[in-house]
Order: C-alpha cells, then structure tokens, then sequence
C-alpha cells in the first residue's frame, strides 16, 4: 500500500491546476469585472464607499458556505443543508447568549453545533450509505425544524451591542464628533466579517493545496477507489469535508445574526443555492476532483454583484432569483462541456 502523505504522481493528476481550470478562474474574474463596469455606469452609487461595504457584507456569508460547500464538492458530494444550519447555529448561539453565556464561548458553541450537523452528514453518507443529496436534505428539513422548534419560529431580539460587534464592527473606523453633537465617520474602516472571509479562505487554500488532507479531498472526488487503493481513508475524508462545511455555516450564522442583532430561526433560505451557485461559477465540478477557494471566492462576489446591482435597480427579488437561476444553468453546462473535453 502506498504511503497516504506521498501518494503517486499518477493518482494525483487530475487534482493539479490545468489550464483548463485557470481559463474558468480567469473568465470568471473577467464576468465579475464586466458586472462592476455594468453597474457602475447604471448607477453612480455603485463604486460608492458605503456601497462596495455593503457588498463585502453581503458576500462574506455566501463566501464563507462557499468555501465548505466547496471542499464537499471537491469530493463529488453536495450539501443541501448549508442554510438551515447557518440558521440552526445562529438560533444556539443567540439563546445562549440569552441565557447569559458571554458571545465569544455562545458563538463557538453555535460553530460547535454546525459542525455537528456536518459530522451526522458525513456520518449518513459514508457508513450509511446514502447518497449525499438525500442525506443532506434530511439534515436541511432536521435543522430546519429544530431552530423553529426550539425559537417557537419567533426571532430572539434584545442580545445587546456585544453580540452585534462581529457583523457590524470594522477595523480601522474613523469617527469624529461634528459641529452638530452628532458623530461623523471619517473612513468606515474594513467590515470584521471581510477580514473573517480573507483569512478562512487563505487557511481552508492552504489546507485543500499544501496539506495531506487537502490531496485526499481532490482524491477522492478524483477517483474514489483509486484514492482507497492509493492508501487515502476515504470515509474520514468525506467525513471532515461535512464537518468542516456543516462548521463554517455555523460561523456564517453567526456572522448573519450578529448583523441583525437578532437570532432569526428562519434566516438562511435557499442560501444554499447560492453556496453551490459560487463554488460551481468559480470553476467546482459538480463531478468531483476539480475546484479551489480563490475560484469560489470570485463566485461568491459575482452573486454578491449581481444581487447588488440588480437591487440598486429596482430589480425585484423574483426576478433576482431568475436570473440567479440562469447563471446556475450556465455555469453547469460549462462545467459539462469541460469535463467532455
């Protein structure tokens, strides 16, 4: 058997970076800079200060899913469940903290619970067998329920200034007090949830491209019974794959209802559409073996623009989510067309 940590050349292939996959990246990064250009000339507010701001917040939480819906993905599996637990895990880290937990240990017990949620998905899919799509709704319906069961489906309000500080603090904020008695901001500063998203993209990057768990992952999406027979604990590696995208929903959770001030069992809706709409347009193959985190990143800020832009039109939230829909469809049949070639 070979050696796990120093696995053949020939096993490894298909998870290199081929210029195939560079393409992707490089058109993806074309789409996005289109997509600003776009809307940058439709509305002068677009490039505004307070505007891109907006944008980082509302594309860190679909960052973050991205990233654990990615290394899922890698491995030719798929989550569903992403967005009820995000809302799961925000709900436990608001009671908690409405118990009179201090937010710092109320929030990682929220992580805790998500990758919970992610370990039992991993659980269903390597040792019971069933397929990841049917595993991973089952989870979405369970910790659907659970957040509204244990809420009563009614939002926990009032967790104080210290629980808002991760989705509404910034480093680096100026404020100054005017002339009027009002503060003034001088530079908003960079959003805490940006700063999150930077540094667990580089870390879940370097993980998926320098550590031994990162080839696995590409392994085992690669060609699941050559990585068995290469040495890869294939089970183990599916299952820290669903842990860490069952944990990261977990932070994004935090991340959203710390935004809000607000626990709201029913946040995270469809948010998994837009996980998987990221990975996939940032060059994800649906079939396994084939993705990376900087492509997802670039995918994660195309929804963020494009549901930006489309709301400083006037664009209406159905048709948002028609043309969302046309980008999924698009991006898939690229993905088809790559692996026939």
């Amino acid at each position: 058997m070979a050696n796990i940590s120093q696995p053949s050349q020939g096993a490894w292939t298909r998870m290199l970076p081929s210029s195939t996959a560079a393409f992707h990246r490089i058109s993806a990064l074309l789409t996005l800079a289109i997509l600003v250009i776009a809307f940058s000339f439709a509305s002068p507010a677009f490039l505004s200060v307070n505007n891109t701001l907006t944008i980082l917040l509302q594309t860190s939480v679909i960052g973050l899913l991205g990233i654990g819906m990615t290394m899922v993905i890698i491995t030719g599996g798929i989550d569903l469940s992403v967005g009820s637990v995000l809302a799961l895990s925000g709900t436990v880290t608001g009671m908690m903290v409405k118990a009179g937990v201090p937010v710092v240990p109320a929030m990682m017990l929220g992580v805790c619970m998500g990758a919970a949620c992610g370990l039992f998905n991993g659980f269903v899919v390597t040792k019971m067998k069933i397929t990841p799509f049917v595993a991973t709704l089952g989870m979405m319906l369970i910790a659907r329920g659970a957040a509204l069961q244990l809420t009563g489906a009614a939002p926990i309000s009032q967790l104080g200034e210290a629980f808002g500080v991760l989705g509404n603090g910034a480093l680096f904020r100026m404020v100054e007090m005017g002339d009027n008695g009002f503060p003034r901001v001088i530079f908003p500063g960079i959003p805490y949830p940006a700063i999150l998203l930077v540094v667990i993209a580089i870390a879940a990057s370097y993980m998926l491209r320098r550590r031994a768990i990162g080839r696995h992952i590409y392994a085992t999406g690669s060609n699941e019974e050559a990585a068995r027979l290469s040495g890869v604990l294939v089970d183990r590696t599916k299952l820290i794959a669903y842990t860490l995208s069952g944990a990261l929903a977990g932070v994004a959770g935090n991340v959203l209802m710390s935004r809000l001030i607000t626990a709201q069992p029913s946040e995270g809706v469809m948010y998994e559409l837009d996980a998987i709409a990221a990975a996939v347009i940032g060059g994800a193959s649906l079939m396994g073996g084939v993705g990376g985190i900087s492509g997802t990143m670039i995918g994660a800020f195309i929804i963020g623009v494009l549901r930006n832009g489309l709301n400083m039109g006037g664009v209406s939230s159905f048709i948002q989510q028609i043309v969302i829909g046309f980008v999924v469809i698009g991006a898939v049949y690229i993905d088809q067309l790559r692996n026939r070639r």
